[in-house]
């Protein structure tokens, strides 16, 4: 059986994917992210809809409610799956200050992010990669478990419904994919970064 991958991620960022508001991810990660760090070591993964640490004003856009961290037993519901294309490390401030119409974070919440220190993380770089987003046919249910908390991006799910895949829908087109692809490139007159993903 292939491993089944959620990556946590804001339930407001999520809700921003799953509209076509937002086809990026930016990510530092979290103190538990091991001692390498954060990298987008995934291409394929699951949106996995966090509360914690969300507060309204790291956000520009969305509808923020506060609400207590999930709890062991609680219902999770899975409504997106995503493929990264590619994905890169930026460390020019004004390459990463260039992504604010393409996202739904505060300025200081990227700006914090990229000035983060620790755990196999240098400051002055964030990851920053491309996601083509597709909507579940139906939304796929099971509870919380105490292995999916933590400070961390990546976890493993149980296994998903059957032919789930047949049945998603893309978010946004694959030619709108493209032109937003485009328009990253045009960011800089050279490659913005190596690739991340393996």
């Amino acid at each position: 059986m292939n491993e089944i991958t959620g990556f946590k991620e804001w339930q407001v960022v999520c809700d921003a994917l799953a509209s076509g508001r937002q086809a990026i991810l930016l990510r530092k990660g979290g103190i538990h992210e091991g001692r390498q760090g954060f990298s987008f070591a995934h291409k394929s993964f699951f949106l996995f809809p966090t509360r914690f640490h969300v507060q309204g004003d790291q956000v520009r856009e969305g509808s923020v409610t506060p609400l207590p961290e999930w709890q062991v037993g609680d219902p999770i519901r899975i409504t997106h799956h995503v493929e990264a294309p590619w994905a890169i490390t930026l460390t020019d401030w004004d390459q990463v200050a260039a992504l604010e119409p393409f996202h739904i974070y505060s300025k200081q919440t990227v700006r914090d992010r990229f000035d983060w220190e620790g755990k196999g993380m240098s400051s002055g770089s964030i990851h920053l990669a491309l996601v083509r987003v597709r909507q579940l046919a139906s939304p796929w249910e099971f509870p919380y478990e105490a292995s999916f908390g933590g400070c961390r991006s990546w976890i493993q799910l149980p296994e998903p419904p059957a032919h789930w895949q047949q049945t998603a829908r893309p978010v946004i087109d694959e030619d709108a994919l493209a032109t937003l692809q485009d328009r990253l490139g045009n960011l800089s007159p050279g490659p913005l970064a190596k690739s991340d993903c393996n």
